[in-house]
C-alpha cells in the first residue's frame, strides 16, 4: 500500500508540478512538501486536505489520501436514490423534465447511465435489450454495433469525442474500470464511417438517422453540453453529470417540435 507522501507525489507529477510549484500553491515550504512525500514528515489531515486542494484531486482521491495518511475519510459516497440526497435527486429530475422534449440522461464517472428523461425513449428503442441490462453504459451503448451505432451517421466523429473525454479522465484521475472500458471500446479503428465535422460546426455533433428503411428517413443532429454540481460534499455528487442533448440545426428542431405536439 502506498504511503500519502507517495501519493501525494504521483498526484503532483500527474499535474506536472515541481515541489516548488505546489509549495506555492499551498504556502507552505518546498523542504515541507519534501518531507512529506519521502516520509520524513507526517502531515495532519488538514495538511493533506490542503495539499490535496491544491492538486485538484477528486473527492475520492482525497479519502485515499486520508486512509493513507492513517485518517478518517472525509467525504461520504452515498447512492444518488438514497434519503440524504433527496434533495439532490429532486433537483435533478426537475432539470430533466424541463429539458424535455429534448433528450438528457445522468452518467456516472465510468459514463453508467443513472436517470434519463422521457426523450430519451425514443432512441432506446431499437437498442439490443442486453445492452439496457443495468448498469447500462453511454459509451457502449453508443458505439456498440447491437446499439446506437448503426443509426450514427457520423459514428467516426462520435468515437473520436467519446475516447477525447474518457481520456482526459483518465489523466486526471485514474481508474481501472474506465481503463478497462476505454481499451474495450475505444481503441479500435474507425473503418467504414463517416465524419460530417466541418468548418461550420461550432462543436462536433452526433447525427443519428431514423426510418432509413422506409424511405423517410430523417437526421437528426444533436450536440451536448454537460452540468455537475458545484462544491459537493458527496463523492457521488462531485462525480455525477448531466448530459443535456439540443438540436444542431432547425430541421432537427422542428422534428422535436412535431414530437412533442
Amino acid at each position: 500500500m502506498n504511503t500519502v507522501g507517495e501519493l501525494l507525489r504521483q498526484w503532483r507529477r500527474r499535474r506536472r508540478l515541481s515541489q516548488l510549484d505546489l509549495a506555492i500553491a499551498a504556502d507552505v515550504s518546498a523542504r515541507h512538501v519534501s518531507l512529506v512525500e519521502t516520509g520524513r514528515s507526517r502531515p495532519s489531515a488538514d495538511m493533506i486536505l490542503r495539499l490535496a486542494e491544491r492538486l485538484d484531486v477528486p473527492l475520492r482521491g482525497r479519502n485515499q489520501l486520508l486512509l493513507a495518511g492513517g485518517f478518517a475519510p472525509r467525504y461520504t459516497e452515498r447512492p444518488l436514490d438514497s434519503d440524504p440526497l433527496s434533495a439532490a435527486r429532486d433537483a435533478v429530475g426537475r432539470v430533466l423534465r424541463a429539458h424535455e422534449p429534448y433528450p438528457a440522461l445522468v452518467l456516472d464517472r465510468r459514463w453508467n447511465v443513472v436517470m434519463t428523461n422521457r426523450a430519451v425513449d425514443a432512441f432506446f428503442a431499437d437498442v439490443a435489450p442486453g445492452l439496457l441490462r443495468p448498469p447500462v453504459n453511454m459509451v457502449r451503448l453508443a458505439l456498440d454495433p447491437r446499439g446506437l451505432a448503426p443509426r450514427l451517421v457520423n459514428l467516426a466523429d462520435v468515437r473520436a469525442a467519446f475516447r477525447s473525454r474518457v481520456a482526459r479522465q483518465l489523466a486526471t484521475a485514474p481508474d481501472p474500470e474506465l481503463a478497462s472500458l476505454y481499451e474495450e471500446m475505444l481503441t479500435h479503428g474507425t473503418e467504414g464511417t463517416t465524419s460530417l465535422a466541418d468548418e461550420a460546426d461550432t462543436v462536433i455533433p452526433m447525427v443519428f438517422r431514423f426510418g432509413a428503411g422506409d424511405g423517410q428517413g430523417r437526421e437528426l443532429r444533436l450536440f451536448s453540453t454537460t452540468t455537475t454540481f458545484g462544491n459537493p460534499m458527496d463523492i457521488t455528487l462531485a462525480e455525477v453529470t448531466i448530459e443535456s442533448y439540443y438540436p444542431a440545426d432547425a430541421e432537427s428542431a422542428a422534428h422535436f417540435a412535431e414530437a412533442d405536439g
